[in-house]
C-alpha cells in the first residue's frame, strides 16, 4: 500500500477515535465499542438481559443511553437509545409529550403481517379510532359476564379436571402450558366467539392456535437481525419470513371464515334481542358499531388475541411459582379464599365452597389475593421492556436529552426493582405492600411506579378483565390443590418480549385439605363470639353514669 494511501487510512481512523472518544464519553450506559456499539454486550447478557438493564439503571440513577451502531450520522439518531426506569420520565413518555413518543415506523414495521394497523400496532388517528371503540365495550357490563362466562366454563371444565387427574396419578403438569391454553380459549372466545378447545382432554393440537404461534414466534424473530435483513429474507423466501407468510395464510384463512359466518348470523338477527346476547363478543361489538373491512376486522381479533393470551397466563405462571415458595402468602391466600366464600356461602360446609364458580361479588372482595397478583406483576411483568419513538428534539424531567429519530426504551421490570422507588426491600415478595393498615383494603400505587398495565392514553383497556380471570383461576385452583415445583426443574425466564418462563412451570399436584382452614375460621367465628358474649356482660354489669 502506498504511503499516501497510509496516511488517509490512519488519518480517517484517528478522526473516527476521536469522534468516538467525545461520542461515548457523554453515554453513562455499559461500555461502547468501535463501530459494534452496545451490540457485544446484548449478545453477551441475551440469557439475563432483564437483570442486566436493571444492574445498568442502578448504576446509573435510572436512566442511561447506549447506541447500537457506533457510526457517524447514525449513532446519535436512528442508533441511540435512552433506556430509563423513572416514574417521572415514564410519566413524560407516556402520558406529558404522548404525541412525541409513538410506537414508531420500527416496531410497526415489524408487527405489520401479523397485527396490521390494530390497536396494539399503530399510532395517531389509526389508533385513536379504535381505541374509542374498544374503550366503549370495556365498559360494559355484558362484556364482564362474556369474559367470566367462557373463563369459568375452561376453570371448571378443563383446567380442574386435568389438575385433579395429576394429583390422582402423583404426575407432573406443565402449568404454564395449561395456562397458555386455558387463557387462548378464552380470549379466543371474548376475540371472536369461538372455542379452539386447546384446553380439551388430551391437550389436542389446535391448526389455527398452532398457525398463530409460528406467525408469533416468526414475528418476534425479526427482532434479532436489522431491518434490512429480514425485509430481503421476506422478498426472498428465506428462514422464518417464509414461516410467517404461510401461517398468516392459514390465519387469514380461518378468521375470513369467521368473519363471512358471522355477518350472517348478525344479518339474519337484524338486532334481534338473543341475537345480540348470543354475539357478545368484540368481533360482533365492532361489527355492529360501524362499517369495518374484513381485514380491518382480523386485525382487530388478533391484536386482541396476542394482547389477551400471553400476558394473564405468563403472570399467573410467576404468581403460582412465587405462592409455591411463599408459603406464609399462600396460607394468606387460601385463609381469604376461605372466609370470603363461608361469608357468602356458609361456613360449615367446604363442599358448598366448591360446588360452584365465583360470583363477582365474591371475586370483589379477594382483596389479598389481589394484591399478592400485583405483586407478582410488579417483579415479573408479563412485557418487561417497551420502546417509542422519539418525533422531536426533547429533553426528559431528569435532564436527559433525546434527538428526533432515536427511541426511548423504558424498563417496566427494572421499574418494579429500584430501592428509590419501592424501599430497600424492593426485591422481596410482599403482598402487604398493596394493603391498608388494616389489611381491608387494596391501595393502588402511582401508575408510573407500576407499569405493568402500561399508562397514560394507552394504559390497558383489560386491566379489570385481567384481574377478574386472574383471581378467578388462582382462586380456584388454589382452594383444591398445593402445587410444588418438581423436583430437578429449574424455573429460568426466557429472553422474549413476553416474560415466559424457559422451560416452562413442572409442577406437583397435590389436593389441599381444607380441614384445617375450616377449624381455624369457627375457631376465630367462637373467639369473636366470646368477645361480644363478654363485652355485653360487662356493658350490662356496669354501673350508670
Amino acid at each position: 500500500m502506498e504511503a499516501g494511501t497510509w496516511a488517509v487510512v490512519v488519518s480517517a481512523v484517528a478522526a473516527y477515535m476521536a469522534w468516538f472518544w467525545r461520542m461515548s464519553r457523554g453515554l453513562r450506559g455499559p461500555r461502547v465499542w468501535p463501530v459494534l456499539g452496545s451490540l457485544p454486550g446484548l449478545v453477551q447478557h441475551a440469557e439475563d438481559m432483564h437483570e442486566w438493564i436493571a444492574g445498568n439503571l442502578r448504576r446509573a440513577g435510572g436512566t442511561y443511553q447506549t447506541c447500537i451502531f457506533a457510526v457517524p450520522g447514525v449513532a446519535r439518531r436512528g442508533g441511540l437509545v435512552t433506556v430509563t426506569c423513572d416514574p417521572r420520565n415514564l410519566e413524560h413518555v407516556l402520558k406529558s409529550r404522548f404525541d412525541n413518543y409513538p410506537k414508531g415506523p420500527f416496531w410497526h414495521g415489524v408487527f405489520q403481517d401479523l397485527l396490521g394497523d390494530g390497536i396494539f400496532n399503530s399510532d395517531g388517528d389509526t389508533w385513536l379510532a379504535q381505541r374509542k371503540t374498544a374503550a366503549l365495550e370495556f365498559t360494559t357490563r355484558t362484556l364482564r359476564t362474556a369474559m367470566s362466562r367462557w373463563v369459568s366454563r375452561s376453570i371448571h371444565g378443563r383446567l380442574l379436571p386435568i389438575l385433579a387427574e395429576a394429583a390422582a396419578g402423583k404426575a407432573h403438569v406443565d402449568l404454564q402450558d395449561l395456562l397458555l391454553r386455558l387463557t387462548f380459549d378464552n380470549i379466543c372466545g371474548l376475540a371472536f366467539g369461538k372455542d379452539p378447545e386447546t384446553l380439551a382432554q388430551g391437550l389436542p393440537e389446535n391448526e389455527f392456535a398452532s398457525a398463530f404461534d409460528r406467525a408469533t414466534e416468526a414475528t418476534l424473530n425479526r427482532f434479532i437481525f436489522p431491518e434490512c435483513l429480514w425485509r430481503c429474507k421476506k422478498w426472498l423466501g428465506l428462514g422464518m419470513e417464509t414461516t410467517l407468510t404461510s401461517s398468516m395464510a392459514h390465519v387469514d384463512q380461518y378468521l375470513a371464515a369467521v368473519i363471512k359466518t358471522r355477518k350472517l348470523e348478525l344479518a339474519a338477527g337484524n338486532g334481534k334481542c338473543d341475537t345480540v346476547a348470543t354475539h357478545d363478543d368484540l368481533l360482533s361489538r365492532f361489527m355492529r358499531k360501524g362499517s369495518y373491512s374484513d381485514e380491518s376486522l382480523q386485525h382487530v381479533a388478533l391484536n386482541f388475541i396476542l394482547a389477551g393470551r400471553d400476558t394473564s397466563s405468563v403472570a399467573l405462571s410467576w404468581f403460582f411459582w412465587l405462592v409455591s415458595t411463599h408459603p406464609a402468602v399462600e396460607r394468606k391466600v387460601v385463609r381469604e379464599l376461605c372466609s370470603v366464600l363461608a361469608a357468602s356461602r356458609g361456613a360449615h360446609d367446604p363442599a358448598l365452597w366448591l360446588a360452584e364458580p365465583f360470583t363477582f361479588e365474591e371475586l370483589d372482595r379477594l382483596v389479598y389475593l389481589k394484591a399478592a397478583l400485583s405483586e407478582t406483576l410488579r417483579l415479573y411483568p408479563s412485557v418487561p421492556e417497551d420502546s417509542k419513538h422519539v418525533v422531536a428534539d426533547d429533553y426528559l424531567p431528569d435532564g436527559t436529552f433525546v434527538p428526533a429519530g432515536s427511541s426511548v426504551t423504558y424498563s417496566i421490570y427494572s421499574a418494579g426493582r429500584m430501592k428509590a422507588v419501592w424501599g430497600e426491600d424492593c426485591l422481596e415478595f410482599r403482598p402487604e405492600r398493596w394493603l391498608s393498615a388494616d389489611g381491608s383494603k387494596f391501595e393502588q400505587h402511582d401508575s408510573y411506579k407500576f407499569v405493568a398495565f402500561n399508562a397514560g392514553p394507552r394504559v390497558c383497556l383489560g386491566k379489570d378483565l385481567a384481574y377478574l380471570q386472574m383471581k378467578n383461576i388462582a382462586g380456584s385452583v388454589l382452594l383444591r390443590h398445593r402445587l410444588t415445583v418438581a423436583p430437578g426443574h429449574c424455573v429460568e425466564q426466557k429472553m422474549s418480549l413476553t416474560l415466559f418462563m424457559k422451560d416452562g412451570l413442572r409442577m406437583e399436584v397435590c389436593p389441599r385439605d381444607l380441614a384445617p382452614v375450616l377449624d381455624e375460621h369457627c375457631g376465630l367465628d367462637a373467639a369473636a363470639a366470646a368477645a361480644t358474649a363478654t363485652a355485653a356482660a360487662a356493658s350490662a354489669t356496669a354501673p350508670c353514669a
